[in-house]
């Protein structure tokens, strides 16, 4: 609620007057320096509450939608509480990974062969041990998909997983080529516009539990991975709805945004030395076709993708590559339900590039924008170690379609 001018003076007053009369020395001690700290401390706090914590915008054209989501997955219609002492995007973004618990998961690997010769890493969860879901030709199944240089080992994916155990869900999360640690058969890794090696992971993971419900969920790359896929497929897909979260809807202001001085700094570079640093150890396969003298030079995601990886996926210009991966351009063949959790503060996905015009004319897609949250970060609660707010979005969103989902467009 806005404070009002009379009740933040007489607090004031009243509280200097009590502290005064408690410490008698140095600057703490004197009204005014107490006003001045009480003063500054209820300024923040009212900024915070009218500023900063607000209820996220639900853009969804379908009524029954709307509805499915506020009964079955009310946090996305609830006010997001931010960190308070750490609620701008950058921030949250550059602390999650340090400051999120990293529950433990025991994994199962699995190397699949693909088409052209090559492998994918599969990492099972197979909750075995589900109370809820003891039968496992039933057990409903969510497949995650990481970000541009993440793995099963990321915190996010982690928590997701822990979710799910929760609720006694299998979960199996696809790595992208040659990214967590096997080897590659071929010269080739992987971009978020082709949807080749998704597409196998989808058909393989169905034939072995065809009887079992299955989700998939995305984030940053790995969530325009998904949707570029869906725009593909429409509703010829085994999926029965997909979660998506800090997607890049459009890579040209996504990279645009990232190449800001400080965004460069912060970001841009690092994620750079990430992406070389994973095809590193593949130099010898991968200087068959590439000059990697040159790619090991990039000092940008934009130079990175020109030398490398729109060179290795046969596009003729890198506008050509950022062209046909933004997934805004494929959101209206989406077939299925989709949610997808984005922050109008992320420097990877700024606000102005969400397709919020478009999700309008699709009945199968929600958006769910925070005002704060940043990349991937969305932390909440004094010491954000544990639970975030897109944790919560997942676990009441997958948990809302597996057990309601046949609701889903009849409420």
């Amino acid at each position: 609620r806005p404070c009002r001018a009379m009740d933040w003076q007489v607090l004031t007053r009243e509280l200097s007057l009590y502290l005064e009369s408690q410490v008698r020395v140095g600057f703490f001690g004197s009204g005014v320096g107490l006003s001045l700290v009480l003063g500054f401390g209820v300024a923040y706090a009212c900024y915070y509450l009218s500023s900063i914590a607000k209820k996220p915008q639900l853009v969804a054209t379908n009524d029954s939608f709307c509805r499915f989501l506020e009964e079955y997955c009310p946090v996305v219609t609830e006010t997001y509480y931010p960190t308070i002492w750490c609620w701008e995007g950058r921030m949250q973004t550059l602390l999650r990974p340090f400051i999120t618990s990293r529950p433990q998961v025991q994994y199962r690997n699995e190397l699949i062969k693909t088409a052209d010769g090559g492998q994918i890493s599969l990492d099972w969860f197979d909750n075995n041990d589900s109370l809820y879901y003891p039968d496992a030709s039933t057990r409903p199944t969510v497949l995650l998909l990481p970000g541009l240089t993440g793995t099963s080992k990321e915190s996010y994916i982690l928590h997701m997983i822990h979710q799910s155990e929760m609720l006694g869900y299998r979960c199996v999360v696809f790595n992208n080529r040659g990214i967590a640690g096997e080897e590659l058969l071929t010269p080739r890794t992987y971009c978020a516009s082709n949807t080749e090696d998704l597409e196998a992971v989808i058909r393989y993971v169905h034939s072995l539990h065809p009887s079992a419900p299955f989700i998939a969920a995305g984030v940053s790359m790995g969530g325009m991975l998904l949707l570029n896929y869906l725009g593909k497929t429409g509703r010829d897909t085994p999926l029965m709805a997909a979660a998506i979260f800090s997607a890049g809807w459009n890579v040209f202001e996504s990279v645009e945004s990232l190449e800001k001085p400080l965004n460069w700094l912060l970001f841009n570079y690092y994620l750079t030395t990430c992406l070389q640093s994973s095809i590193s150890r593949h130099r010898q396969m991968l200087e068959k076709l590439f000059d990697m003298d040159l790619v090991m030079k990039a000092r940008t995601v934009r130079e990175f993708d020109k030398q490398f990886t729109s060179v290795m996926f046969g596009y003729r210009t890198i506008d050509d590559y950022y062209e046909d991966a933004s997934p805004c351009r494929k959101l209206k063949s989406v077939g299925i339900p989709v949610l997808c959790l984005n922050s109008v503060d992320d420097v990877f996905s700024p606000g102005h590039a969400i397709p919020v015009e478009t999700a309008k004319q699709n009945a199968n897609v929600a958006l769910v924008l925070t005002s704060c949250g940043g990349h991937i970060g969305f932390l909440e609660g004094i010491w954000p170690r544990k639970c975030t707010y897109m944790d919560r979005v997942f676990k009441q969103f997958v948990q809302a379609m597996f057990e309601h989902g046949n609701k889903i467009f009849s409420m």
